[in-house]
């Protein structure tokens, strides 16, 4: 059903407006960077404007002018929701696919209310808030179908948006096939959370690792002027193909996804009993070669995602070193033998299978979008201030030696007004 959404046609369609957005970026931290340099939370501008790219793009809802230095819960709870899930005790964690499935929601709702962690009731509030305005969207979304064509060209998105598409798709679906209204709403906040978070620390990431490595810095900005010049020493925007065709561009991102994996590791349930072959044999403790695990129905397995993506057997030696230039150039013949199931360059970044990220061509023309308009105009240098990143369902950078706020204060030169 959202297959089609994902695909480079729509996301040809799709592509002015994220460049309408990425300018609204431009512009926001312009105004507060002006002549000479100042500290910025690239981290805060990056989740505004990605959560605004998914918004349009996604829900047909816009969350951020991008004008204004004000709070939304909404985007602040996403942004929370990680961090704060990881500071929940390791053993309600395990307990969760068990815990689901006792007594109707309100008795779970009541369990959850009575828990004696701060963690738990601070994530309690986080969820309510997604939930309560995943609500409102769909309500809005909802009566602009019943308005008809008109109402909907006139919503952000122009009804051409995920949500609606589903919302229509959902209306003409057979009974079996119909999504019920909780299956919706969780669509909502599922596709914000997913896109949000990962694709705002992704970016922030790669800026990172420029103002580290000012040189690759630099290399990356005169290709993006030189693909930007106009013949008249204007900046144009790219579209959809020229934005995706730069190669250093794509070859710092890449890298960026590889090294810097967003995710970590996630967890599968077994479905049924089978053989896991290894790639390469173990010992087992008695000593004998095993090549083999068997897996069971139900078991969980966790896919370790930044190992598998940092295997010097199949990158080489310098498989935690990042080196966008490693893909200018011919892959080792033994990333190719490995047949990683991955869907994206040989990697397990956006997982592989029926339950792969539907999203990853979005996620990648938005990140491609976003440095294609900032690079040209900023110079990103390290502060004094040291950045972190913190191990949690999303890894997320914070500022100093103890604290766990996310946040990434860079020193932002303006270069090109």
């Amino acid at each position: 059903m959202l297959n089609p959404l994902f695909s480079a046609k729509h996301l040809r369609e799709m592509t002015p407006m994220f460049n309408t957005i990425a300018h609204r970026l431009l512009d926001a931290i312009s105004s507060r960077v002006e002549k000479g340099s100042r500290e910025v939370d690239v981290l805060g501008w990056m989740g505004r404007a990605a959560l605004e790219l998914i918004g349009q793009g996604g829900l047909g809802y816009s969350f951020d002018p991008l004008t204004e230095d004000k709070a939304d819960d909404f985007a602040d709870s996403i942004k929370a929701f990680f961090p704060v899930s990881s500071q929940v005790p390791a053993f309600i964690h395990q307990l969760l696919p068990w815990l689901v499935r006792i007594g109707p929601p309100s008795f779970r709702r009541k369990m959850v209310e009575m828990a004696p962690f701060g963690a738990v009731q601070r994530l309690k509030q986080i969820s309510d808030t997604i939930c309560a305005r995943s609500i409102g969207i769909i309500a809005e979304k909802k009566a602009a179908l019943e308005r008809g064509d008109e109402a909907l060209k006139e919503q952000v998105g122009q009804g051409k948006d995920i949500m609606n598409v589903l919302l229509r798709a959902n209306m003409s679906a057979s009974a079996e096939d119909k999504l019920s209204d909780e299956e919706v709403l969780a669509q909502v906040s599922g596709l914000a959370m997913a896109a949000m978070d990962t694709t705002s620390n992704t970016l922030s990431r790669i800026l990172h690792q420029l103002a580290i490595n000012p040189e690759t810095q630099e290399k990356l900005r005169e290709e993006l002027v030189q693909a930007r010049d106009d013949g008249t020493d204007n900046l144009r925007d790219l579209d959809y193909d020229e934005v995706m065709e730069l190669p250093y561009l794509d070859a710092v991102c890449r890298e960026t996804l590889r090294r810097y994996t967003p995710i970590r590791g996630i967890f599968r349930t077994v479905r049924k009993d089978g053989i896991l072959p290894l790639s390469t044999p173990i010992r087992g403790l008695d000593g004998s070669p095993v090549d083999a695990v068997p897996v069971t129905q139900g078991m969980l397995v966790f896919t370790d995602t930044e190992t598998s993506n940092c295997n010097k057997d199949i990158w080489g030696e310098d498989a935690y070193e990042w080196k966008p230039e490693r893909w200018l150039k011919p892959l080792p013949s033994a990333v190719d033998n490995a047949h990683i199931p991955g869907v994206y360059s040989h990697l397990m970044t956006f997982i592989g299978g029926s339950r792969s990220c539907i999203g990853f061509k979005f996620a990648q023309l938005e990140m491609k979008i976003v440095l294609a308009t900032l690079l040209p105009a900023f110079k990103f240098e390290l502060s004094d201030t040291p950045i972190f990143w913190n191990a949690a369902g999303i890894t997320y950078p914070s500022a100093g030696d103890y604290s766990t706020k996310p946040e990434m204060p860079l020193r932002l030169t303006m270069i090109r007004a």
